[in-house]
C-alpha cells in the first residue's frame, strides 16, 4: 500500500470504525464495517456473549430490550454522549439530545433506534448529530438493528454510533469513497474488495444524502 492510500486508509478508518489487522500486505489487510461488526453481535449463541462482544468493540454500541430500553452499553459510549447512558432509564439512545444533520431537534421517539425497534427493520443511512451537556456535538452514522430469535420475533435491537464530524461535509465524504475505490484496486482478496466497494457505496450515499438537503 503506497503513501496516499495508507493516509487515506487511516482517515477512512476513523471515519467508518474501521478494524485493520497488523499483518503486512494488501492481502492480508482486514476490514471490519460497522455491519459486520453488528453481525458478530448478532450470532453470539447468548446475551452474555452478546453483551462481551459489545465491550470488545472501541466504537460506540449498546444493547436495548424490543421496547427500546437500554440494558447494556459499553465504554465507548459513555465518551461519546459525554454522560454515562442509565439501563433502565434511557429509551433508544444514549446521548444528551440528539439533532438532524440540518440542525432541527430531534424529539428522541423519532430517532432511527426508535424507528428501529417500533418497526422491526434496520435503519441505514441516517445522519444525525449528538449533542453533550457540555455544548460540544457530534455527527454520527447510527446502525440500529432489531435482535430476531429463531421464530422470528424481536426480542431486542443493537446500535453502532460511527463519528463522522471530521468527515461530515459531502466533499469530504466523496473523497473518502474515492480512496476507498481506490484501496479496492490495490488488495487480492475477493472479501475485503466487496467490503471496500459497499463503505464507498456508504459514503456516497451519504454525500449524496447531505447535498440534496442544502
Amino acid at each position: 500500500m503506497d503513501g496516499e492510500l495508507a493516509r487515506g486508509a487511516r482517515r477512512f478508518d476513523a471515519a467508518m470504525g474501521v478494524i485493520r489487522n497488523a499483518e503486512p500486505g494488501p492481502v492480508a489487510t482486514h476490514v471490519a464495517t460497522p455491519d459486520a461488526m453488528i453481525e458478530t453481535i448478532l450470532i453470539a449463541p447468548d446475551d452474555e456473549a452478546r453483551r462481551a462482544s459489545i465491550d470488545s468493540l472501541s466504537v460506540p454500541a449498546y444493547l436495548t430490550d424490543a421496547d427500546g430500553w437500554l440494558i447494556h452499553f459499553n465504554a465507548a459510549c459513555v465518551a461519546f454522549a459525554g454522560r454515562t447512558p442509565e439501563p433502565g432509564r434511557d429509551r433508544w439512545c444514549v446521548t444528551w439530545r440528539l439533532y438532524t444533520e440540518g440542525g432541527a431537534f430531534m424529539p428522541v421517539d423519532k430517532c432511527p433506534m426508535a424507528a428501529a425497534t417500533e418497526q422491526g427493520i434496520s435503519i441505514r443511512g441516517a445522519i444525525a448529530v449528538a449533542e453533550r451537556e457540555d455544548g460540544s456535538r457530534v455527527t454520527f452514522l447510527p446502525y440500529p438493528t432489531p435482535i430476531m430469535d429463531p421464530h422470528g420475533r424481536m426480542t431486542g435491537a443493537v446500535n453502532l454510533l460511527i463519528d463522522i464530524t471530521d468527515a461530515s461535509q459531502p466533499d469530504a465524504l466523496q473523497a473518502q469513497a474515492a480512496r476507498c475505490r481506490r484501496l479496492a484496486g490495490s488488495v487480492n482478496d475477493a472479501r475485503t474488495v466487496e467490503t471496500l466497494l459497499g463503505m464507498a457505496g456508504e459514503f456516497e450515499a451519504a454525500a449524496l444524502s447531505l447535498r440534496s438537503e442544502s
